[in-house]
């Protein structure tokens, strides 16, 4: 299993890249944010990636974060998502906000995605809610976990193997998001109750820090009336 690509970017497509890692060419998909995120050709790039393997070809894709390339395993495992609808669904909110349309059951959010109609959203969501508090938990990018971009290209990793980004609690990051669910997990909210709450207020205010995210989460979470 391919875990992570380092190398140069050779060419780019309208759905993929050409990477070249030591003389050997990888054709890499990425959705259109990460596409419009990515260096220019001839410039080093190092994406997690996902091996889809079919009985006719091979594909990868690839992410810019463990917490997207989570999403798109876990959104592939629904009924009626491939890879295509799932790169247009992160292409269209990001892993942030998958996670946080999936937290707070938004299935209207998911279904703006290009070929996601409202019956499948809604499948999206039900099927995958139980599932956002641990991936929301997830953070770290290849470039955090490497620290700067290499000089040579890197050998192929496993993921597991890539340690997660420590949040400095100074934005709305998603560490922030996953140390803000820490905390109220500790207090003993459930983790459905926690990823609902954390999202919502990661929504109202996309920058806000760990203990902004936690206070405004429990301000949700206060009994009303």
């Amino acid at each position: 299993m391919i875990g992570k690509i380092s190398g140069r970017i050779d060419y780019r497509a309208a759905d993929h890249v050409l990477i070249d890692v030591r003389g050997v060419g990888y054709i890499v998909y990425v959705s259109d944010r990460v596409m419009a995120a990515l260096p220019s050709n001839g410039e080093m790039v190092a994406l997690f990636t996902e091996l889809l393997v079919r009985e006719d070809n091979l594909q990868l894709f690839g992410f810019t974060t463990l917490v997207e390339k989570e999403w798109h395993r876990l959104l592939i495992s629904v009924q009626g998502i491939g890879a295509k609808a799932s790169m247009a669904i992160l292409g269209a909110l990001g892993p942030e906000g998958v996670s946080r349309a999936i937290a707070i059951g938004d299935w209207s959010a998911v279904a703006k995605a290009k070929g996601v109609g409202p019956k499948t959203a809604q499948r999206v969501v039900n099927e995958l809610k139980d599932k956002a508090p641990s991936v929301m938990a997830m953070g770290g990018t290849v470039a955090d976990a490497l620290g700067e971009a290499p000089a040579e290209v890197d050998e192929v990793i496993e993921p597991a193997t890539v340690p997660t980004q420590k949040s400095n609690a100074t934005g709305g990051s998603a560490a922030a998001q996953s140390e803000a669910l820490s905390a109220l997990s500790n207090l003993g909210y459930s983790p459905s109750e926690a990823a609902s709450a954390v999202a919502t207020a990661a929504g109202d205010a996309p920058k806000a820090s760990t203990s902004e995210l936690i206070r405004d989460a429990l301000k949700l979470l206060a009994p009303k009336g």
